[in-house]
């Protein structure tokens, strides 16, 4: 099974390519632009059978292979979590391949990186992901209950790039907007998802990373979840010279007043409160939960996570709030809090999670196997999304 899920275009995807065939290119000259015979040369460029950079053996080891000819010396580390930091010396081979198998690293997603001759480098052979602030190789070790963010043969909504004003930076920004299937073919309104992604990342995040598309098609086509629109927005909002910190910015302001007029003049979306959610992980989570707890004028549905349940913060304080369960589900039709099994979930957040439910509170937690990663928010997004705009009318 696990094969099967490697075997899928979106494992070895990434914001550099999609669905790369696993050729290279051959050739016996080198690649000069400025040479003026290389229009004759060109002819003898051929794409020959290629071992993929990062590849999923039978066994469930990891090969991992890169180009550099006239190194001395390649290494190669996870980032902690379930692929360990530790650097492993690659091997060259003549061709001037490295190459080096990795064994005992658990499913899940993977950032990692390469070290030639001491100096970190991306393998760009290798699927690249943009988090930390700065582009790094990733890629994905499938277990056997990830089909549901593959791309199956169902019918797939769009991901669009939208772009408002915001009124806090002065700037142009970019939102990505999913639709899903039979959107354009429709005159029918849609409740709409705000989503948030992680310190060091952006709005591609969850496209790229967290395949929230793919997951979203896929649970609509089974039945799973409502049809909604999802906007994936860049959650930082600084003015210029304004000193940074956790909350990066104004965001709260910018996605009231800017994004979501914008969303709402310019596609068919639903307007209350109870047809609009938000959502975010990390950074993201935190953001959501401030916005939410802030507009709940706005907003019935709230997911946090790997956000802990921030109710006190030294920019608020709702623990007087949360101790009112009959006001907290008056106001939310959703509330959703969710994390790794490593990164602390049982330990932090669900004893929170059960305090509020012993006292009345409709809430729901979800924890998963994993650290501070793309998994984990993957199978969250997966929960979340089936609980969200279930509330019938009347």
């Amino acid at each position: 099974m696990v094969q099967d899920y490697y075997k899928n275009p979106v494992v070895s995807s990434s914001m550099l390519y999609f669905h790369k065939p696993d050729k290279d290119l051959k050739m016996n000259f080198k690649m000069d632009p400025y040479d003026k015979d290389m229009g004759k040369k060109i002819k003898d460029i051929k794409l020959v059978d290629a071992e993929p950079a990062i590849k999923i053996l039978d066994n469930g080891d990891v090969r991992f292979r890169y180009y550099a000819p006239d190194a001395k010396k390649v290494e190669v580390a996870g980032c902690g979590g379930y692929f360990s930091d530790e650097r492993r010396e690659m091997t060259k081979g003549e061709d001037g391949w490295w190459t080096v198998t990795v064994s005992g690293i658990r499913p899940g997603f993977h950032n990692h990186k390469y070290w030639v001759d001491g100096n970190l480098s991306v393998n760009p052979d290798a699927p690249v992901g943009y988090g930390w602030f700065y582009p790094i190789n990733v890629f994905d070790l499938p277990g056997e209950e990830d089909g549901f963010w593959m791309l199956k043969d169902v019918p797939h909504g769009d991901v669009r790039m939208e772009l408002y004003p915001s009124s806090v930076t002065g700037r142009l920004k970019c939102a990505w907007v999913y639709t899903p299937a039979g959107y354009d073919e429709s005159d029918r309104k849609y409740p709409v998802l705000y989503i948030q992604h992680g310190v060091g990342e952006d709005e591609m995040g969850w496209v790229w990373q967290g395949h929230l598309n793919l997951i979203a098609d896929n649970l609509i086509a089974e039945g799973k979840a409502e049809e909604m629109i999802i906007v994936m927005n860049c959650g930082y909002a600084f003015k210029e010279g304004e000193m940074p910190n956790f909350f990066p910015g104004d965001f709260d302001s910018e996605l009231v007043k800017d994004c979501i007029p914008h969303i709402e003049k310019h596609f068919r979306a639903l307007t209350d409160r109870n047809h609009r959610a938000i959502a975010g992980l990390s950074l993201g989570s935190g953001q959501a939960f401030f916005t939410a707890m802030h507009h709940r004028d706005l907003f019935a549905n709230l997911g946090v996570f790997s956000g802990g349940f921030p109710i006190q913060r030294n920019e608020y304080d709702f623990t007087d709030y949360f101790n009112d369960p009959e006001q907290v589900n008056r106001d939310f039709d959703v509330l959703f809090f969710s994390g790794g099994d490593d990164e602390g979930y049982l330990r932090s957040t669900d004893p929170i999670v059960k305090a509020k439910q012993e006292i009345g509170v409709n809430v729901t937690g979800y924890h998963h196997p994993g650290f501070h990663v793309w998994d984990v928010w993957r199978f969250s997004a997966r929960e979340y999304l089936q609980l969200l705009f279930q509330k019938k009318e009347g």
